[in-house]
C-alpha cells in the first residue's frame, strides 16, 4: 500500500484509531467514524448498538443506533433571526487567502464563516426533521445534515469520490446554464476535479472522471439551489479492507473543503480563520464488514457553551473571486433541507 501522506499531521489518538479502523477492515467487523479536520480528534463505533444517531448513503444495512430516531422531536425548528459575521469581517480573511493566490502558494482554497443562530432550536429536532443522504448527531456537539459523498468503495475495491464545487439559487433565470458555463466557477470545479484525481492516482489504478458537472437540486427551507458535482473512480486491491485507515488518510483533508496544494493552502486557511475547524469538514462514514460509505461534514451545526448555536459554512476562493459573491454563497448555504 502506499505510505499516507496527509496534508495535517494526525495526532497519536487519530493514529491509533486508524490503525483500529484497519484491524476492524481486516477482520470484516462494522463500524461507524469520524474525523475532525485537523486530524486531531477521531471517534468511532465499533459495537452496534453503540452507533450513533447517524444515516450514511446507499449502504443496505443502515447503522441507526437506538432505533435510529429521536423520540419526540417536536416541531420542526426554523432559522430566525440570522445574524451573519459581518461582511467586512470576511474581506479581512478573504485577502489573506487571496494574496496567498497571487503569490501562487494557492491554486484554490476554502474559506468558512460562522452564523450564530436564533431561535428555538435543538441538534435533536434539526437531525429528526432535516432530510440528507449523510447525516450525523452528536448530543452536546454538533449535527450535520451533509448533501457531499467522500468516498465510496465496493467489495471489489472500486472507489468513487464526488467532489462538489458550485452553488446557484435554482430560482434564477436559468440557473443550471448559469452555473455550468461561469468561468469562476468553471475553474474552481476543475482544480478540484484535477486535485481529487491526483489524490485517487496515489492509492489507486485505472482512475478516471465518469461524470463531469452533475447537477443535484437541494429543496431548503430558503428556497431551491443548485449544486455541481463530478465523479472521479478507481480501482483498489482486493485487501484494501485491510488499509482503510491509510487509504483514508492518504486522501485527507478532503480536496472540495481544503484546496490545492493542500499541505499550503492548509497553512493559509489556518492563518485566515485563526481557529481549528474541528468536526466541521472533517469526514464520517460507516464500513459494513464488506464496504465503505462516507461523507464530508458540511451542512453544519454546532452547538457552544450555554446552549448557543451556530451554523458553518464556506466557499472556494480562486484568483477570479470576488469578495461580495463569495459572501453571499456563503449565506447561501445557511439553510435546513426540506
Amino acid at each position: 500500500m502506499v505510505e499516507p501522506l496527509a496534508a495535517l499531521e494526525p495526532s497519536p489518538q487519530v493514529r491509533a484509531t486508524l490503525d483500529r479502523m484497519s484491524e476492524l477492515g481486516r477482520a470484516g467487523r462494522p463500524f461507524v467514524f469520524a474525523l475532525d479536520f485537523e486530524l486531531q480528534e477521531a471517534l468511532l463505533w465499533d459495537e452496534p448498538e453503540s452507533y450513533p444517531l447517524c444515516r450514511i448513503g446507499s449502504l443496505s444495512t443502515q447503522p441507526r443506533g437506538r432505533g435510529g430516531e429521536v423520540s419526540s422531536p417536536g416541531p420542526r425548528p426554523r432559522l430566525e433571526g440570522l445574524e451573519p459575521e459581518g461582511e467586512a469581517r470576511y474581506r479581512r480573511r478573504f485577502d489573506r487567502v487571496h494574496e496567498g493566490l497571487r503569490r501562487g502558494d494557492s491554486f484554490l482554497c476554502n474559506l468558512t464563516i460562522s452564523t450564530p443562530l436564533l431561535g428555538d432550536l435543538s441538534l435533536e429536532r434539526i437531525y429528526a426533521h432535516c432530510p440528507a443522504p449523510y447525516k450525523l448527531l452528536l448530543p452536546g456537539r454538533f449535527v450535520c445534515f451533509s448533501p457531499e459523498t467522500f468516498v465510496r468503495i465496493s467489495p471489489t475495491g472500486r472507489i468513487a469520490t464526488y467532489p462538489m464545487k458550485g452553488t446557484i439559487d435554482a430560482s434564477l433565470p436559468e440557473a443550471a446554464e448559469r452555473l455550468r458555463s461561469d468561468y469562476k466557477e468553471g475553474c474552481e470545479h476543475h482544480t478540484i476535479v484535477d486535485l481529487m484525481r491526483n489524490d485517487l492516482n496515489r492509492i489507486a489504478r485505472e482512475v478516471r472522471v465518469e461524470r463531469f458537472k452533475y447537477l443535484s437540486e437541494i429543496e431548503t427551507d430558503r428556497g431551491r439551489i443548485l449544486q455541481m458535482s463530478s465523479e472521479v473512480v478507481g480501482q483498489l486491491p482486493l485487501d484494501w479492507p485491510a488499509h482503510i485507515g491509510s487509504l483514508l488518510l492518504s486522501l485527507l483533508p478532503a480536496g472540495s473543503i481544503s484546496g490545492a496544494p493542500k499541505e499550503r493552502t492548509c497553512q493559509i486557511i489556518r492563518e485566515a480563520e485563526g481557529a481549528p475547524r474541528g468536526f466541521y469538514t472533517g469526514i464520517f462514514g460507516y464500513f459494513d464488514g464488506q464496504e465503505l460509505e462516507s461523507a464530508v461534514l458540511i451542512r453544519f451545526i454546532e452547538q457552544r457553551d450555554e446552549g448557543n448555536f451556530v451554523f458553518r459554512s464556506g466557499g472556494g476562493i480562486t484568483i477570479n473571486s470576488q469578495a461580495e459573491e463569495e459572501y453571499r454563497e456563503c449565506l447561501t448555504k445557511v439553510y435546513l433541507p426540506r
